[in-house]
């Protein structure tokens, strides 16, 4: 599956995104070109893609969008419209429109975060579905009607100024913050769709507000954009990478950046809503009472239903397994009833390391599992390994008079193949944390 395209790009010619489809192959989203509109949906229904870059100077641009979709079936496609010259208005029937032709690492990003949410609203119908399998309602967490609410730091320049006034007059709500201080005072005040940093004359104080939204969990996806008056030896690459969603171009216009701003913050509120209606999963009765994740006879359940939507969408599914350790450290702790009184913190811990599309259980006392949709084997045992060090990372208390204990796991991971049932993969999972031990 790895040698299969994950984009789609649809132009009749190299001229415009020549360059932009040599950079996504390079990042990893292989690219398959299509000319015509007939080539186009037959490359959506052979191939299981990601989703759908459409030059909009084609003549069938139009119409593609929902074509290419009834093409992939069950999948949704993510589909944006690059080197769009409509104007700033929000686009109908794709995803993202783009002004112009984007920097690979940029569309890369945003194609990462709009999958994201196509997988979370596949999940959210089928978690539905397993729930009311078993009696009980997830009902959909609405999506907020106010204003969005933008952030705007940096100092009184004309161009931000102007791009302010632009994002007010497309219905946002703005709050500017002239100093890193007062921006950070504002995020952990309330809530914000998007942010926009300026970047001029010195670009290091955006730079230090994004990083410090980076290391915070709460603030990590508000989409941030910087602004600059001249963008000189800066690397996009590296921008982009250091978290930022877009970078405005010296000659982008404020009216076509106010748009930008404004798509991703309803694409974060979106998400945002989607994370809240899974997340009301964790208060049903069914779950799980001390860790709030999924039970063993629940994960079962729907396990089988998410190998059966991988299928029938042409995704990957992997089950990764998390024990903890027996190890000589943890005997003490087992013997005092300290390990047990851990293990809803460790749960917890679990379910927030997850991304809010997976599925986190506990199979046993000691024993977690997880399910994670539109994901290799490979990708997964990475995840599994990230959790383990998060969780290794953390001390627990063992009584009085006693150091504090940490937790290692024992890992398993697997990908679900073709025609294969539910409890064969975990048991290959558990094939895989047995063959991972340094005394196997």
């Amino acid at each position: 599956m790895g040698l299969e395209p994950r984009l789609l790009v649809v132009a009749q010619t190299d001229d415009a995104i020549g360059a932009l489809c040599d950079g996504l192959d390079a990042l990893g989203w292989r690219t398959v070109t299509a000319r015509s509109h007939g080539a186009a949906v037959a490359a959506a229904t052979d191939f299981a893609i990601e989703g759908a870059v459409i030059d909009a100077s084609h003549p069938d641009a139009a119409g593609l969008a929902r074509d290419l979709r009834k093409a992939a079936g069950l999948r949704r496609l993510v589909v944006v419209l690059v080197n769009d010259e409509t104007g700033p208005e929000e686009p109908v029937g794709v995803d993202l429109a783009l002004g112009g032709v984007p920097h690979p690492s940029q569309l890369a990003l945003r194609i990462e975060q709009l999958a994201r949410a196509a997988v979370a609203e596949e999940e959210f119908e089928l978690r539905k579905a397993t729930l009311a399998q078993h009696g009980a309602v997830l009902a959909a967490d609405s999506i907020d009607p106010a204003p969005l609410r933008i952030l705007v730091a940096g100092g009184a320049d004309p161009r931000f100024l102007a791009l302010s006034n632009a994002l007010t007059a497309a219905g946002a709500e703005v709050v500017a913050a002239p100093t890193p201080y007062t921006a950070f005072d504002y995020l952990h005040e309330a809530a914000f769709d998007g942010a926009v940093l300026w970047g001029a004359p010195d670009p290091a104080p955006a730079l230090s507000i994004a990083s410090g939204m980076k290391r915070n969990t709460r603030l990590y996806h508000i989409p941030l954009t910087l602004y600059l008056r001249d963008i000189g030896d800066l690397d996009l690459t590296e921008l982009f990478n250091r978290g930022f969603a877009d970078v405005a171009a010296p000659d982008a216009s404020e009216p076509e950046m106010a748009a930008r701003v404004i798509a991703l913050a309803r694409s974060h509120r979106r998400l945002v809503a989607i994370r809240r209606a899974l997340e009301s999963a964790r208060g049903s009765s069914l779950m799980d009472a001390s860790t709030g994740l999924f039970t063993r006879e629940l994960f079962a359940a729907h396990l089988a239903r998410l190998a059966e939507a991988a299928r029938r969408r042409k995704r990957p599914l992997s089950v990764c397994v998390l024990r903890v350790a027996a190890v000589d450290e943890l005997a003490q702790a087992r013997v005092g009833g300290w390990l047990d009184r851990a293990m809803p913190q460790i749960g917890a811990m679990v379910s927030r390391l997850v991304r809010v599309e997976d599925t986190a259980a506990r199979l046993a006392p000691e024993l977690f599992a997880l399910a994670l949709p539109a994901t290799t084997g490979a990708a997964a045992r990475l995840t599994a390994e990230r959790i383990g060090a998060v969780v290794g990372c953390t001390a627990f208390d063992a009584g009085p008079d006693r150091s504090p204990f940490v937790v290692t796991f024992e890992i398993g991971a697997a990908e679900v193949g073709d025609g294969e049932n539910p409890a064969a993969v975990l048991e290959r999972a558990f094939a895989d944390l047995i063959a991972s031990r340094p005394d196997a």
